[in-house]
């Protein structure tokens, strides 16, 4: 069962919309946290009574889309709840929870796996040995292709955050150059 119902969230998000009070003066009568309150304000105002209320379908998004999500929050200045309401998903911490499994293993944990336990197969409903290996070195090929395009969209993304991440360290290092060189600087006219 959801924690907090649609009506219940839609009066708070209304109550906010009114001026009756902010989000932390909303938490202190109503009870939910602010940031839940925020979320839930940003959401009915990106999409309307759908951002407030609980999906009973879990929505699938492709291994592309979610790729895709991944790149645009690696490669630009932007945060996991601006990123949702810019790609339509109402859910930020999903994005989130792609981002830290992205890199952890990489492309491949973003793709679906099956759940539960597989199935045992009847000796009788395999299919002869001969046949079976002529469709695996078509499909073997093209699980091949894939795999290289996956390995090379992540590393193009990987490139782009070291890049990022030498541009920020040196930064750094010329504001702790400028720094040090005004402290010298300001204690060489103090003598």
């Amino acid at each position: 069962m959801a924690r907090y119902s649609y009506e219940f969230k839609k009066k708070i998000v209304d109550a906010y919309l009114r001026g009756e009070g902010g989000y932390k003066y909303l938490s202190s009568v109503y009870g939910p946290h602010k940031k839940d309150i925020q979320k839930w304000v940003n959401n009915y105002q990106s999409f309307g009574d759908e951002g407030l209320m609980r999906s009973r379908q879990q929505k699938k998004y492709s291994f592309e889309k979610k790729l895709s999500v991944v790149e645009l929050y690696l490669t630009n200045e932007i945060s996991y709840q601006e990123l949702a309401i810019q790609e339509g998903i109402t859910n930020p911490s999903l994005i989130a929870a792609w981002v830290s499994r992205f890199r952890v293993a990489g492309p491949e944990a973003l793709k679906s796996r099956k759940k539960g336990r597989t199935r045992t197969l009847d000796k009788s409903k395999i299919s002869p040995k001969p046949q079976e290996i002529e469709e695996r070195v078509v499909d073997t090929s093209a699980e091949h292709v894939k795999e290289l395009e996956d390995e090379l969209l992540k590393l193009r993304i990987e490139n782009a955050f070291l890049k990022e991440l030498r541009r920020l360290r040196l930064e750094d290092e010329a504001k702790m150059r400028e720094r040090r060189s005004s402290s010298t600087a300001s204690g060489e006219s103090l003598d």
